[in-house]
């Protein structure tokens, strides 16, 4: 089996990135478009996110300013602070960590954001756009990670049988949507699904985020299957690890991502990507 690892396919883009800074006339990272990563509470996943994303804009010569509020911000304190930010001309590009705590009004926050600005693709109008196939928008980063690495690997997506266990907004909807767009054919599984061994053993294509870890073993994974795990959790020894267990996997799949430094590495890529072309658009 071969591992498909997320550096080579961020080294591709962080040089497309260069090229794009070069083009909007940008030299130097005190005058590099800005993301701010907006941070509600002290989540160990959500704080490992902003770590790996502020190290790979700085590696981009990018620049970076994370704004942290405390768990128990009430729904209107944040809602202004959130609006300030939104509306600061120094912040070409916004990336919220979610969940929020349950007393702000996620939905309310997503209707806020500048569409321009949203690097996530959080905003109705984005995810319109995703949906509708139009590439003006921007799709949530882990999502378009995917595409990236398979693209990256030369391996086809036309007319392949493509299966994503997982059915969020985050991930799985809009990945289905392009694939689609890719003239894959998609079954999106869940909780829910009937014959879940079966439907992921059928697909050419398995893409794990349905968010738990080590669910999908070898017994899910047809006979040289391309398998992308999305999932991001820490295992009984406090590890990293997906959705996959990938140990048992070797035998089944033709190539698999791991975790870490799989499809992580990239989606923080496609992130900088985003904020370039974000400062292109509002040039």
């Amino acid at each position: 089996m071969i591992t498909l690892k997320g550096a080579e396919v961020s080294a591709k883009i962080k040089e497309q990135v260069a090229a794009d800074l070069k083009a909007l006339g940008i030299q130097d990272q005190e005058h590099a478009p800005k993301l701010a990563i907006i941070r509600v509470g002290e989540r160990p996943d959500d704080m490992s996110y902003e770590r790996g994303a502020k190290k790979k804009m700085e590696n981009f010569g990018l620049r970076v300013e994370s704004y942290v509020f405390p768990q128990d911000i009430s729904d209107g304190e944040f809602k202004k602070a959130f609006q300030a930010i939104n509306q600061d001309k120094d912040v070409t590009g916004i990336l919220l960590l979610r969940p929020l705590p349950k007393q702000i009004c996620e939905k309310d926050i997503e209707k806020m954001i500048d569409p321009v600005k949203d690097l996530d693709g959080i905003s109705p109008e984005n995810i319109a756009k995703v949906f509708a196939g139009d590439e003006n928008g921007f799709a949530p980063c882990t999502a378009e990670a995917v595409i990236q690495v398979l693209k990256a690997n030369e391996i086809p997506i036309t007319g392949k049988r493509v299966t994503v266990v997982g059915r969020s907004m985050v991930v799985g909807k809009p990945l289905a949507m392009l694939m689609v767009k890719e003239n894959a054919t998609v079954t999106i599984c869940h909780t829910r699904t009937a014959d879940l061994k079966g439907t992921c053993r059928n697909a050419e294509i398995l893409v794990a985020a349905a968010g738990k870890a080590k669910m999908l073993d070898g017994g899910y994974v047809g006979q040289d299957a391309v398998v992308i795990d999305v999932g991001i959790n820490v295992d009984e020894n406090g590890k990293l690890c997906g959705d996959v267990d990938f140990d048992s996997i070797q035998e089944q799949a033709a190539m698999a991502t791991p975790v870490p430094g799989g499809v992580g590495a990239v989606t923080t890529a496609v992130l900088a990507a985003h904020l370039v072309r974000a400062a292109a658009l509002q040039r």
